[in-house]
């Protein structure tokens, strides 16, 4: 056998197997085009006639709406539909349809839409009488499920309104309209449950809570600092850290505090400018009641000279703090070293007083007033700064003798009497009449503090 002839029986043979490999079909892969039957072909006695499937195919279409303008013809099992629909939805389910008659081989769906309008509102209008006539039908028992949730509902607003229980139950009138809020949305929703069972549309009720929450959800989002500052008033309504004029410090602010809202709390500075925290920042922050306990220490700093008995001058201090009408003996008066300085040495004293019958600050004063005119009177004057030159000799020049002089001391004059814009004893703060305007104002929410009610 010569060399050609072998190639030519290699090709031959990979030519059969290629062949061979492409008849034999694939067990579990036979891929159907869509719409298009998956039935065996009959052939000879198994076949059907064409005219025998055109007039099944015609049969179902009249029997279906929507179909008499479609046009139906067949050759050899090739099914052609021709004319129009409604819609495009249709003429897809036509292709499943004719696709199920047994002796179809292939559809050639030529159907389209149709462009007359009145066919296309036919239909809908049709769809609209159905709907209303089902809609009038019920609508007895419609109306009793309606009655039902409005009894159930008008039940819980009259409940929540009249009786007196959640007043007694709420620390606070604020939290009582919460929980009459609260019941009346329980009711709200046991109605709408009633309701919807009396529809026998109970499937209805997770949609309804699940969309509720969904929205609720983004509605929080949105107003998430709203929402911070009401769940914080509710909390500060509940512990209730100060009282109304307490004198409080919250976040850096100083003022006596006016009202307590549902987003804000408002205090009075002692300028008597209105101060507006947000509820969430005082809850955060922290806060420095002063009137929480009416005793209140005051320090205040004096300098003597530094070659004075300093422990003689620590006993006249606090000798004549002590006598004073607004020093409390227990805790006693006491006084110590703090520093020294420059040219003085500087003397501490610290004194507590009663706020509830002296003004804090004033006291402080009278204090700092009498204790240096004690020290004063004993001959302790409180000493200037003292400055020390250095002169160098000039090359070739005379020197001259440093010389100290001593500055004359001067004689403590005789203590004016204290004028009454002075005097410590005045418990009242200057800003309660302005606290007690913002309170009592036309536009002023409901104070959320009680005044019977201890602080935490």
């Amino acid at each position: 056998m010569s060399l050609t002839t072998g190639r030519a029986a290699c090709r031959a043979v990979v030519l059969a197997a290629a062949l061979f490999l492409l008849a034999v079909p694939v067990t579990g892969q036979e891929a159907v085009a869509p719409g298009e039957p998956s039935g065996q072909i009959g052939v000879g006695a198994a076949e059907i006639a064409d005219d025998e499937i055109r007039d099944r195919i015609l049969r179902l279409l009249r029997v279906l709406d929507g179909y008499g303008e479609v046009e139906v013809s067949v050759a050899s099992g090739v099914v052609t539909l021709a004319g129009e629909t409604i819609d495009a939805a249709a003429a897809e389910t036509l292709t499943r349809l004719v696709g199920r008659v047994e002796g179809v081989v292939a559809i050639e769906n030529r159907v389209t839409q149709t462009a007359d309008l009145a066919q296309r509102l036919t239909p809908a209008m049709e769809r609209l009488r159905i709907r209303a006539l089902r809609i009038l039908s019920n609508g007895p028992i419609f109306l009793v499920a309606l009655g039902v949730f409005a009894a159930i509902f008008s039940l819980g607003w009259l409940l929540t309104k009249k009786l007196r229980f959640w007043d007694r139950l709420a620390p606070n009138a604020f939290i009582a309209d919460i929980y009459r809020a609260l019941a009346r949305i329980g009711f709200a929703v046991a109605g709408l449950v009633v309701a919807l069972d009396i529809l026998n549309a109970s499937a209805l009720i997770g949609a309804v809570l699940g969309a509720a929450g969904v929205v609720g959800l983004a509605v929080g989002f949105a107003v998430r600092d709203t929402v911070e500052n009401f769940i914080a008033s509710v909390l500060l309504s509940l512990r209730q850290p100060f009282r109304p004029d307490d004198f409080v410090e919250i976040d850096g602010s100083l003022g006596s505090v006016a009202r307590l809202t549902s987003r804000a709390t408002i205090l009075i500075s002692p300028d008597g400018n209105q101060i507006r925290i947000p509820n969430a920042t005082v809850y955060k922050g922290t806060i420095i009641n002063y009137t929480r306990d009416p005793h209140r220490r005051f320090v205040f700093s004096l300098g003597v000279d530094s070659e004075a008995d300093l422990a003689r001058a620590l006993a006249i201090g606090a000798e004549a703090l002590s006598r004073q009408p607004f020093a409390l003996s227990d805790p006693p008066v006491s006084a110590w070293i703090s520093e020294v300085g420059e040219s003085s040495v500087i003397l501490c004293f610290a004194a507590w007083t009663d706020q509830s019958r002296f003004d804090f600050m004033k006291a402080r004063g009278e204090g700092i007033r009498v204790t240096k005119a004690a020290l004063e009177e004993a001959g302790m004057t409180l000493p200037e700064p003292i400055y020390r030159l250095r002169m160098e000799q000039m090359p070739g020049g005379p020197q001259a003798p440093a010389e100290r002089k001593t500055p004359p001391r001067r004689e403590a004059a005789a203590p004016a009497p204290l004028p009454a814009a002075a005097a410590p004893d005045q418990a009242r703060l200057a800003t309660e009449k302005v606290t007690e305007r913002e309170r009592t104002a036309p536009d002023a929410q409901t104070n959320l503090l009680s005044g019977t009610r201890g602080a935490e």
